[in-house]
């Protein structure tokens, strides 16, 4: 296969030049002036694009994907928020299954282990996947869904899952700070597996505990965490949300310039969107969470209890809601479990009918905690403050359960590359090339991807920079991105004239 008259982008940074590509056996073969194969003039091509913070566990179910390659991803980062669907155990797969069923629908049974999930997808799909060993998983397995503190033998028992997990090729570990069970675990439980962490080379993708009232001291102490255990550090979906951190976007980037000037191997990730996307249930206090699910939902059923919960939703702010108490008209709900509750899709809360708290409590308890929701609470100065960061990778965080999920399923990378590339100039074509695929590339220590250049694996994207856009939006989340009409896995093409191909190319990739 030959790329013509393309503009290379090669992902470093710097000016593209125009040249010509030849790819053989999957690989990136020559570059040079070559001439023949498929003509490209006037169009760019890049790296393939890395979603560093990838919800894809549809490819368990459905191999031939789509809406990640026709956006130009190459390859995902899943296992993401502290929970996934490996490593479980027949004590602990409901229940993982159960708290993740507003991130994935009914979901998938899981695997015994990382290896075994990794095995899965050596089968072939759309993309590479990589995989982080969810600290959610582990801490269920040793301790349960209980709001307690780790033994000493429990840790123990954390400690060797997952450096189990890590030796059969997780590149880290993920954190759910405000997931149960999770937001049970404490600075110093972190500390420890993170030390098992850097043992192996990898690093810590955290969902830290508060993106609201209390988000710079959350970085913070992810940041301290980091600096105790040795491990390098990855901040998931790194956003100043909820009205106190409007206009603060340059303290936290003070914070991450503090870190990596003392030494600390840091990076992370952003959607360019304003509205955040979780479930129903994960606004809850964690105390009504403990336990796992059936507790939660007993809790909810429980007059007695009711008031309690929302004197700590509307009064106090839950740690749920990242300690700000609920403003009802900014929860959307994107989807629901059971279709008898469909009319409940796409309205906020506010406009569901009643008294806005009893109604969202009674549609957690119709749906079994099964809604997922987009919350409109971003700030624009400071998505595209933080997005200039050069520590910046883009991540989706993109949903696919539901009838309405969020938009950033279908359209981040197109958005970062139409939207605030071409339309409003945050960053240069150049700059967003090397956010989208070779800092993130670099993150997960894969020395043959990320760039366009001789020998590198032929994960590669070919788009019109004049016509590149999202077109999916939160009224049409499902709309297929615009301007990108050839992708290339391992040297296959999994995008072709704009249509999918139906080829399988990607693999399980492994630290």
């Amino acid at each position: 296969m030959i790329v013509s008259g393309a503009t290379i982008v090669d992902g470093t940074g710097g000016p593209g030049r125009v040249a010509d590509v030849r790819i053989a056996d999957g690989r990136i073969a020559e570059i040079g002036r070559i001439g023949g194969g498929l003509d490209a003039t006037g169009l760019v091509l890049a790296p393939g694009f890395v979603d560093m913070h990838s919800h894809s566990e549809a490819r368990l179910t459905d191999p031939g994907f789509t809406a990640k390659a026709r956006q130009g991803v190459t390859t995902e980062l899943v296992g993401q928020d502290g929970l996934s669907y490996a490593p479980v155990s027949p004590s602990t797969s409901d229940g993982v299954r159960a708290t993740i069923t507003g991130w994935h629908g009914a979901g998938h049974p899981g695997f015994a282990s990382v290896a075994d999930y990794l095995a899965h997808f050596d089968a072939g799909t759309t993309a590479n996947v990589a995989y982080l060993v969810p600290h959610g998983n582990i801490r269920a397995m040793a301790v349960g869904f209980e709001n307690r503190a780790a033994t000493p033998e429990e840790l123990d028992v954390m400690r060797g899952l997952l450096a189990r997990g890590l030796d059969e090729g997780a590149f880290g570990m993920s954190t759910g700070l405000t997931y149960v069970p999770g937001m049970y675990a404490g600075t110093g439980e972190l500390v420890e597996l993170c030390k098992v962490v850097a043992s192996r080379g990898g690093f810590h993708d955290t969902h830290h505990r508060s993106y609201g009232a209390g988000a710079l001291e959350a970085y913070a102490e992810m940041i301290a965490v980091a600096r105790e255990s040795g491990c390098a550090l990855h901040l998931a979906h790194a956003t100043m949300n909820f009205p106190p951190n409007k206009g603060r976007a340059a303290e936290l980037l003070s914070l991450v310039d503090e870190a990596v000037s003392g030494g600390l191997d840091l990076s992370f990730d952003t959607y360019p969107y304003l509205a955040g996307s979780t479930t129903l249930a994960a606004l809850l206090p964690s105390w009504v969470a403990a336990g796992g699910p059936a507790a939660t939902l007993e809790r909810l059923a429980d007059p007695a209890l009711r008031e309690r919960i929302r004197h700590d939703m509307e009064v106090v702010g839950p740690d749920g809601s990242h300690g700000v108490p609920m403003d009802w008209s900014t929860v959307e709900i994107g989807g629901v479990a059971d279709p008898a509750n469909s009319h409940a899709v796409g309205k906020r809360v506010s406009e569901l009918p009643g008294e806005p708290f009893i109604a969202y409590v009674e549609l957690l308890l119709a749906d079994r905690l099964g809604p997922t929701i987009r919350q409109h609470v971003g700030h624009e100065e400071n998505v595209r403050a933080i997005m200039t960061h050069p520590a910046h990778t883009a991540g989706s965080d993109g949903l696919f359960a539901g009838a309405m999920p969020h938009p950033r399923a279908f359209g981040t990378f197109p958005r970062y590359l139409g939207h605030y590339v071409r339309e409003t100039g945050v960053l240069t074509l150049e700059e967003c090339v090397r956010h989208l695929a070779a800092t993130p590339a670099r993150r997960l220590g894969l020395r043959d991807r990320g760039l366009v250049a001789e020998g590198y694996a032929a994960d590669l994207v070919l788009f019109d920079p004049a016509t590149v856009a999202d077109t999916a939006t939160y009224d049409d989340p499902f709309g297929e991105p615009e301007g990108i009409p050839w992708v290339w896995v391992n040297g296959e093409a999994v995008v072709a004239d704009g249509k999918p191909t139906g080829a399988l190319p990607g693999k399980a990739l492994r630290s």
